[in-house]
């Protein structure tokens, strides 16, 4: 297990979310397996801009997490699916409410954004 440069800090409940959910990916992964996509092919194709390796390490943080479980089935090839715990199901009502503060003020976030982009350029 890798050791962290900066000391686990869980003061609050931000801290803990932040603790849990931090990861490029997560979030996505949580939305998309409630849509219904559950195996990690799936998954894959649905953030491309991922690798294989980090999904299935995000993925077993979320599942380390409680916020999914995975299930193996015995058949060849190996079948494996991902769902959400009840545990996470109660996050999805928070990132469809982040989905749409993002929505509601894209154009203002994508002009930050690439200001920002261009000034690290």
């Amino acid at each position: 297990m890798k050791e962290r440069k900066i000391p686990l800090n869980l003061n609050c409940g931000l801290d803990l979310v932040g603790e849990v959910l931090y990861g490029k990916w997560k979030i996505r992964l949580l939305w998309f397996i409630d849509q219904g996509h559950k195996r990690p092919s799936e998954l894959q194709r649905k953030i491309p801009d991922a690798s294989r390796r980090v999904l299935n390490m995000q993925l077993k943080e979320l599942e380390h997490h409680e916020l999914i479980s995975k299930t193996i089935y015995p058949v060849v090839p190996p079948k494996v699916e991902y769902q959400l715990t009840e545990f996470g199901k109660s996050l999805i009502p928070v990132i469809l409410a982040i989905g749409q503060w993002g929505d509601a003020n894209e154009k203002r976030l994508r002009a930050l954004i690439e200001v920002q982009e261009s000034q690290e350029v």
